[in-house]
């Protein structure tokens, strides 16, 4: 009878901790409410082994060396440290935020990781007009790794039977599974609408504390609006009609103030870049 009484109790003790535990995740920050079971440690750890399969790939990724193209690497590097400035990121210091330069000029992409590394692909730097515009999509993809989407996503998708064999420690190894999964593209979860539209305020707000203008996502919107190429990573995204609205609406509540769109320098960063005058 003891027995019983006593895997009765444990059994109630777990429920508990699990249902106190869901209860933490979903409250434990006001400011980003959504329900995400994965650490800030295993969003490094998975943007690590992303990193990592993507350096060790280089058919798939042809990336620039960076010490022959230092001065790529020297632009695009600046602009992420100014974003980087904006006291609205939450893991500005915490996440290492590597960036890397894919040379194929036939896609229009850009991506970050859990963790905050980035790969950005020469076709969309030279698609692009001016250093605000770019800056405008960085802030928007750091928005998602610093807004932690990606493991939002892992662990909707993933659902509560997962949660609970964590917690309970009957899956000590599906961490592991599900980080080889993403770094190695298997788990391609595409964002939801909720997510986007959070990413692109927040690339405004970001950009607001920059000298750069906080339109730059929307000047990125509006120069597709013109073009039949459709980025990758835009795909499975809201329509860009719907987006400029609200990135307008969310440049106006911020005071509507206009900034710097550094097309000269842009001019020089895209030179820096292979097959522009003979590099």
């Amino acid at each position: 009878m003891m027995e019983i009484l006593t895997s009765l109790f444990k059994s109630a003790s777990k429920i508990v901790f699990i249902f106190i535990t869901l209860l933490f995740l979903t409250t434990c920050d006001k400011d980003d409410p959504s329900l995400n079971i994965f650490t800030i440690n295993q969003d490094i750890e998975f943007g690590a082994q992303l990193q990592e399969e993507i350096e060790n790939n280089p058919t798939d990724f042809p990336l620039l060396d960076e010490s022959e193209y230092s001065l790529a690497y020297t632009h695009i590097e600046r602009i992420r440290d100014a974003i980087l400035q904006s006291d609205d990121l939450k893991y500005s210091t915490r996440f290492d935020w590597e960036i890397r330069i894919i040379n194929n000029d036939t896609v229009l992409n850009a991506f970050a990781a859990p963790g905050g590394f980035m790969c950005f692909y020469t076709g969309l730097i030279k698609f692009l007009d001016n250093e605000a515009q770019l800056a405008g999509v960085m802030a928007h993809e750091i928005a998602h790794a610093d807004r932690r989407h990606s493991t939002d996503r892992l662990t909707k998708a993933y659902g509560l039977e997962l949660l609970v064999g964590i917690l309970l420690g009957n899956q000590p190894g599906k961490i592991a599974e599900i980080a080889a999964g993403l770094a190695k593209g298997l788990a391609n979860l595409s964002f939801s609408r909720e997510n986007e539209y959070e990413a692109d305020e927040y690339a405004v707000t970001y950009l607001y504390d920059t000298d750069y203008d906080p339109r730059g996502i929307a000047g990125f919107f509006e120069k597709l609006g013109n073009h039949s190429r459709v980025p990758e990573f835009l795909s499975t995204h809201p329509s860009p009609e719907n987006r400029l609205e609200k990135i307008y609406e969310k440049w106006e509540t911020l005071g509507s103030i206009e900034g710097e769109k550094y097309i000269e320098r842009y001019q020089d960063f895209k030179n820096s870049l292979p097959g522009i005058n003979g590099n």
